[in-house]
């Protein structure tokens, strides 16, 4: 039996997605969006402009504090999601390594967990759809300048590390509205 190892490794991100974060998502409000477990969490704050900041994205490769549901939110839909549609399907030309980092600095992220769910959304369909349509030899290809310092990593194993970022951040999502609704606060 012949296994087609590209629908598999699309289809498990679907799967994660419709059976087990986005019901997940349903009902989340902006207290328990930005609700902070802990003292001194990275979160998504307001600027003075009236856009948004992800704390912690101008120190990208320093493991920082604990993240609210909102940074966590973000870094998939920027990092993980949008930054790579961008690159590897949305025209936008070589970039440096750190793709989302424009899209970081223009605020253009969501202020309210609404706001949140939507773009969360529609950033995963867009990359699901893009990445349903690569065949055998797109998906063993490798991603060339886009890729930075993985320029030899195949379009497959990019696909791969984002599914397992999102089930990472997707099940931290999740804990996190565990605990909130069952009233955890950290001790004094």
């Amino acid at each position: 039996m012949a296994i087609d190892w590209g629908r598999a490794v699309v289809e498990q991100l679907g799967f994660y997605w419709d059976f087990h974060l986005r019901p997940r998502l349903e009902g989340l409000t902006d207290e328990e969006y930005f609700w902070e477990p802990v003292p001194d969490c990275w979160s998504l704050r307001p600027r003075g402009d009236g856009r948004w900041r992800l704390e912690g994205s101008e120190e990208p490769s320093r493991s920082g504090p604990f993240t609210t549901i909102a940074w966590r939110m973000t870094h998939v839909t920027v990092g993980v999601f949008e930054s790579r549609y961008r690159a590897f399907f949305g025209g936008e030309g070589p970039t440096q390594w750190a793709p989302g980092e424009r899209l970081l600095e223009a605020g253009v992220l969501p202020g309210s967990a609404e706001e949140a769910v939507a773009q969360l959304e529609q950033s995963r369909r867009r990359w699901y759809e893009a990445v349903a349509l690569l065949d055998a030899d797109a998906l063993a290809a490798p991603l060339g300048v886009k890729g930075g310092p993985f320029a030899e990593t195949a379009m497959g194993e990019l696909i791969i590390h984002l599914n397992r970022e999102v089930m990472h951040h997707g099940g931290e999502i999740c804990l996190l509205r565990d605990l909130y609704r069952d009233g955890y606060r950290a001790a004094p």
